[in-house]
């Protein structure tokens, strides 16, 4: 390489490729688990835990969309397999009838009952154990600000849209 190619050095290189093997590990625990105890994929997973976080357990499709960093048109297909289930239903929006709120269902929050013990028990054994309070308090920080950052200049599924003026 010259001089002009850009280069990380051996630390930025061993902290990204283990964050890389980290999140492939776990992802790949944490999905099997959502499988075993719910028949979720990791994207109804999140799309059912940020439905269930709202206050009135709903949510416009594009804050979905933006929240889970989704293809909107991705997403709509995994509401569409949830709402086939009766987990979630999906409304025209009362502010936007051009767009849609997803609403969980008790059925939705049943769902999520059965696979957060599973899902908090993967966390806690593989990924928070040999981590201290201080640990983790230093890695929600840096991992907050890297977020920041890159949410700055997000792909266009994590963009926000505008919206039209009325």
């Amino acid at each position: 390489m010259d001089a002009a190619t850009p280069q990380l050095s051996s630390v930025q290189l061993d902290a990204y490729l283990s964050l890389i093997e980290v999140t492939s590990l776990l992802r790949h625990t944490v999905e099997q688990q959502l499988r075993d105890a719910g028949d979720l994929s990791y994207v109804q997973f999140q799309l059912l835990a940020r439905l269930g976080e709202s206050p009135q357990g709903s949510l416009r499709m594009t804050e979905l969309a933006d929240g889970v960093v989704y293809s909107r048109s991705g997403l709509t297909y995994q509401a569409q397999l949830l709402e086939q289930r009766g987990l979630v239903s999906r409304a025209a929006s009362v502010d936007d009838e051009r767009g849609v709120t997803v609403t969980v269902t008790t059925a939705g929050r049943d769902v999520l009952a059965r696979v957060f013990p599973g899902h908090i028990e993967a966390l806690n054994q593989l990924f928070f154990a040999t981590l201290s309070s201080a640990d983790v308090d230093a890695l929600a920080d840096v991992l907050g600000r890297v977020r920041e950052h890159i949410r700055l200049t997000p792909p266009r599924s994590a963009t926000p849209r505008r919206r039209r003026p009325a």
